[in-house]
């Protein structure tokens, strides 16, 4: 039976509505809400829609640049990528489904950002994920890695867009609550690009693609609470996928939008006909009139409320111009999905829906979004890390045994497991292919330019100290594009953290969001598009703050792309820049037990654009044949990596380093990158040119890996022997059977 005013504090609870937000909504209406409008308050009014937590942090981030055509606000970001093109491209979360549900959960992720990315009017071209696991030891990681990783690929794969990249690493403070961040990344004119917005009014609006069922009914919500006792049993609000319908609605809908048809489209993700209805009115100021009953309906006895909430997928509201209907449904019946006329645009600035001739919600578009809460949370400013000393570091004994140790870690690991699920050469666009280089790249379609994209976020860092690793985050991704060639140009965001209303938890936010706008203004790599993830926590065991960076680089010459692994005998290698070596924060410490202490690495992006500068500049003058940046594990482990491609060895002589043994090798430097060349005068002339510190650590060749310090010989092992230990890593862990 469905409940009617007035409403207990259950029902208000049960709907993610504080007392007082729901006594603000009826001040705003004048009257008590019906059953449906108390549902699309309640999505429209979610963490996971309203940003109600996060909005008056997400302002200070940079979000213009004389390459920005659309910045945040709209679906997805866009750029411009020369010669009249533009790259769209944004990151979303779907965390809480994938840990309830990791199949659906994490394909239906991969969907919604792909519609975010074609409903802009870009053909998608590439995806990128980033995935963070628990312990590799807990009963329940196998099963979620294998999940996630099926729906992925299972996704991916059957709707046509390669999945070229991505990260992936393994915590304890995730095992209770896995992060699942999809990227996309599409290709568009630059002039031909669509926006979210029900403009002209009695422009009728059309719906299209799949059916609507009950799946996924109030998944924003559910998206907004942090998990208890019974979160399982939440498996309803996780929606079911199809890709092969996702295909047929990126034909139809690129092909509606070539025809210009369209006033306006946008796709159903989050809180469904809902949100795209109201976030479309909104931004056009004007308002819609939908007739529920007309609404495609895959089950019998649906009601409003479940149609306004539902999260069904593959669906998109299309707001189309007058006289052009039938035009639209052509194209739409020619790809075998559903389509009908469900509404019209309206100067009402009322958002109103029918049911069979009366009317069941009857709102202002502003009391939905512009009115939606915004707190400045209270909030603890983060402890300052203390510096670990000398002596308290724990004893290094053998350091090729702990080499070989960090490259068996699954964070370290070869992700070959994971990614050769995944269809990466559809398209025949790649061209670093995943675990080939620091970044993927793919050609844009109908030039010789390439883009470059990368994915990266150390939260160890970040728990330390959370304004320095988001910062640290930014540079690394930068410096991953940087080292195929590529020039870093723009960032999206995938901001993962725990309850906001914990205190500790909002100074780590409003820490982290300082952290990233610096490092992005002075890399000049604006934020354009994003998502915030709060409420990531178990029964109050919240993740490490993990602000998920995702930089797209331009390149002129796709094909002059290069790899990290060393190509040949015979080369010099090279170390550009001089970040000094942290183990706080590191996987070496952590491998031994230790628990998280000391300060990350040093946050410095005016230092991390001149590295940049001087590498790009490198390899514009054809001095780099392969490049690979310093990051977790240390020079050691970059060092051993670059060897694993071709089995080219190297013998290193870290002597100039500073500091212990264990920093030399392990330390954890963001800013420094492994180069090597065919011409170590001219890369080393190059850098003193630029300021830019470099010094040779020695040559390729052979099949070992040496490393000496000091004049002595500290590690020394074979390179197929710690290939085969950095091989076996990963599926080491989905080989151990556990508990659903």
């Amino acid at each position: 039976m469905t409940p009617t005013p007035p409403y207990t504090p259950e029902v208000i609870r049960q709907h993610g509505l504080t007392p007082d937000e729901y006594a603000r909504l009826e001040a705003l209406l004048g009257r008590a809400p019906t059953w449906p409008e108390l549902g699309v308050f309640s999505v429209m009014w979610s963490e996971h829609c309203a940003y109600k937590s996060s909005r008056v942090h997400l302002r200070r981030l940079p979000t213009t640049g004389p390459r920005v055509i659309q910045g945040p606000g709209e679906n997805a970001g866009v750029v411009d990528a020369g010669d009249g093109w533009a790259v769209v491209f944004k990151m979303e979360s779907h965390n809480h489904p994938s840990f309830i549900e990791p199949l659906q959960g994490a394909a239906t992720g991969v969907g919604g950002i792909l519609r975010d990315v074609f409903t802009m009017g870009a053909r998608p071209i590439a995806l990128l994920n980033a995935l963070r696991f628990g312990r590799p030891d807990h009963p329940r990681t196998p099963y979620l890695v294998k999940g996630v990783v099926g729906g992925i690929g299972g996704y991916g794969n059957c709707v046509g867009v390669p999945t070229v990249g991505g990260d992936a690493s393994f915590d304890a403070c995730y095992d209770g609550n896995i992060l699942v961040n999809a990227f996309a990344l599409g290709v568009a004119r630059a002039d031909r690009i669509f926006l979210g917005r029900a403009e002209g009014v009695g422009n009728p609006v059309f719906y299209v693609g799949s059916k609507t069922g009950r799946d996924g009914i109030h998944g924003a919500t559910m998206a907004s609470e942090e998990f208890g006792e019974g979160s399982e049993a939440k498996r309803p609000t996780v929606q079911v996928g199809d890709p092969f319908t996702e295909k047929l609605l990126i034909e139809a809908s690129l092909e509606v939008m070539g025809a210009d048809l369209l006033a306006g489209v946008q796709d159903m993700g989050a809180a469904g006909l809902t949100s795209s209805s109201c976030e479309m009115a909104s931004r056009a100021g004007s308002g819609l009139v939908l007739e529920l009953d007309r609404v495609p309906m895959r089950e019998t006895g649906m009601t409003p409320y479940e149609l306004l909430l539902s999260e069904s997928q593959e669906r998109m509201l299309m707001v189309c111009k007058r006289g052009r209907e039938d035009e639209l449904l052509a194209i739409v019946r020619r790809w075998g999905l559903d389509v009908c006329e469900v509404g019209r645009v309206t100067d009402s600035g009322r958002f109103v829906c029918r049911w069979h001739g009366d009317v069941v919600v009857d709102v202002p578009v502003g009391a939905l979004v512009d009115e939606a809460p915004c707190y400045d949370r209270p909030r603890i400013e983060p402890p300052s890390p203390t510096p670990l000393a000398d002596a308290d570091l724990p004893p290094m004994a053998d350091a090729g045994a702990d080499l070989r140790a960090l490259l068996a870690t699954p964070t370290i690991g070869s992700k070959r497991w994971i990614y050769r699920q995944y269809d990466h050469m559809v398209q025949t666009g790649t061209v670093i292919r995943p675990g080939a280089g620091d970044a993927a790249v793919v050609r844009l379609p109908e030039t010789q330019r390439g883009v470059a994209m990368s994915v990266d976020c150390n939260a160890r860092y970040c728990a330390l100290d959370p304004y320095a690793g988001a910062g640290l985050a930014v540079v690394e991704s930068a410096l991953n594009v940087a080292c195929v060639g590529a020039r870093p140009v723009a960032v999206t965001d995938c901001l993962n953290f725990a309850s906001p209303e914990r205190p500790e938890v909002m100074g780590t936010f409003a820490a982290a969001i300082d952290g990233i706008a610096a490092a992005c203004a002075a890399l000049e790599t604006p934020v354009v598009s994003g998502n915030v993830s709060l409420y990531n926590e178990t029964e109050g065991r919240g993740i490490h703050p993990t602000p998920m960076i995702g930089m797209v680089a331009l390149m002129e010459d796709a094909a002059a792309a290069v790899g990290s692994g060393f190509p040949t005998d015979g080369l010099a290698v090279v170390v550009l820049g001089e970040a000094p070596p942290a183990l706080g924060g590191s996987v070496w410490l952590g491998l031994r037990g230790d628990p998280l202490r000391g300060l990350p690495p040093r946050l410095d992006p005016a230092a991390a654009r001149k590295v940049i500068d001087a590498l790009l500049a490198a390899h514009a003058a054809g001095l780099v044949a392969s490049a690979h940046d310093v990051s977790e594990g240390g020079l050691a482990v970059a060092l051993a990596e670059c060897t694993f491609a071709h089995g080219v060895g190297v013998a290193a002589d870290l002597s100039a380093g500073e500091g212990p043994l264990p920093a030399r090798l392990f330390g954890e430097a963001i800013g420094t990158v492994v180069v090597a060349t065919a011409d170590r005068d001219a890369l080393l002339a190059l850098a003193q040119r630029l300021g830019v510190t470099a010094w040779f650590v020695g040559p390729t060749g052979g099949d070992r890996v040496v490393i000496t310090v000091d004049e002595r010989r500290v590690v020394d092992a074979g390179v197929a022997d710690l290939r085969a230990a950095w091989e076996a890593a990963l599926p080491a862990v989905v080989a151990a059977r556990g508990p659903l």
